[in-house]
């Protein structure tokens, strides 16, 4: 009986040999499919892992990935995503999602991309449904809402389904994979333009790669000196950005940008509830850490979108949006549409 793609990949990972051109691919669809049993799923994940995953084969995986997504089709151009890959395990509050709420109020269209905690505190989608944020929308649905507000939420599960087989290999597993790649590399809207958080610094440059190589214009790849997949308050950050085509590396601090390096003890959260009350008061204009991480988080993701000529542009235009409260307005309003469509679906 001759060997399925998975089969053939993992004897060739076994002999220490090259995949061929196309194998990941092949190997992808095989998984999405249904063909592939979970240890076979969790063998190659682990193959492939130890082997050392190159950006032609994370491009592969990526693009088939966004083949199979079902997509959000919206009006706005330049649309962005600030959802990062977690699981840098320092249980600091849901960042990327305020980010994205003051990025939608500065005039960005925003495609929040995201999940539930799989290796966090709590995802933001945990966070947006602890605010009573209704989750289950059609494709157009998110459409209208970024059409309408700047910002849509994309819950990954409803748009990344032939995802579903290797869910329980990679919870079995428990080990960072390809996979913890893919999320943010795949926006169902087609986003050119990510702030991306990284949880290790030796991935940067390998994903500047890969979306380079499906497209994308502008993207900033982050990881703190403190091991944070966002910008920190506590420590100089790695930077690598991805501009028209050309891949530059370095490092930041708050001070840079005219905000104390601090500690960031108060902003670690052990439930949604706890994220989205630091989130809320943050964009309610309470001054504080909170408000301060997601001024430099904010920054990145405004400039990203071209609204900014630089991130400390757009920092002072997040402070200036945090203090009015219009990014409240935004996420209430979001909050309010979403349970009128639930609404309409009944």
């Amino acid at each position: 009986m001759s060997k399925n793609a998975i089969q053939q990949s993992l004897d060739l990972l076994g002999d220490g040999q090259v995949l061929p051109d196309g194998m990941v691919s092949a190997v992808m669809n095989e998984i999405m499919d249904g063909d592939a049993t979970s240890a076979q799923i969790g063998g190659w994940l682990m193959a492939m892992k130890i082997r050392g995953e190159t950006a032609p084969q994370i491009t592969e995986a990526v693009n088939v990935m966004r083949q199979r997504a079902t997509r959000v089709n919206c009006d706005c151009t330049d649309i962005i995503d600030t959802c990062g890959t977690g699981g840098d395990g320092k249980g600091v509050f849901n960042v990327s999602t305020g980010t994205a709420f003051i990025a939608a109020a500065a005039g960005c269209p925003v495609a929040k991309h995201g999940n539930r905690s799989v290796s966090s505190t709590t995802g933001s989608a945990d966070v947006l449904e602890a605010a009573g944020m209704y989750l289950d929308l059609s494709p157009q649905q998110v459409a209208t809402c970024i059409d309408t507000l700047n910002i849509g939420f994309l819950f990954a599960p409803a748009h990344h389904g032939a995802t579903k087989h290797a869910v329980l290999p990679r919870k079995e597993l428990g080990v960072r994979t390809l996979f913890n790649l893919l999320g943010p590399l795949t926006n169902p809207a087609g986003t050119k333009r990510q702030v991306i958080g990284i949880f290790s610094k030796d991935w940067m440059r390998i994903a500047a790669e890969v979306m380079h190589n499906v497209g994308s214009e502008h993207v900033m790849f982050v990881h703190s000196h403190d091991g944070m997949d966002e910008i920190s308050l506590s420590a100089p950050t790695y930077i690598c950005e991805l501009k028209n085509g050309v891949v530059s590396e370095y490092s930041v601090k708050p001070e840079d940008f005219g905000v104390s390096q601090q500690s960031m003890d108060n902003l670690v959260v052990n439930s949604a509830q706890e994220s989205l009350q630091l989130i809320s008061a943050a964009l309610q204009g309470k001054a504080g850490p909170a408000a301060d991480i997601l001024a430099l988080n904010s920054g990145a993701a405004i400039y990203v979108a071209g609204q900014a000529a630089s991130v400390a542009d757009g920092v002072k235009q997040a402070q200036t949006i945090l203090q009015s409260g219009k990014a409240w307005m935004v996420w209430q309003q979001l909050v309010e549409l979403t349970q009128q469509m639930e609404t309409d679906n009944d």
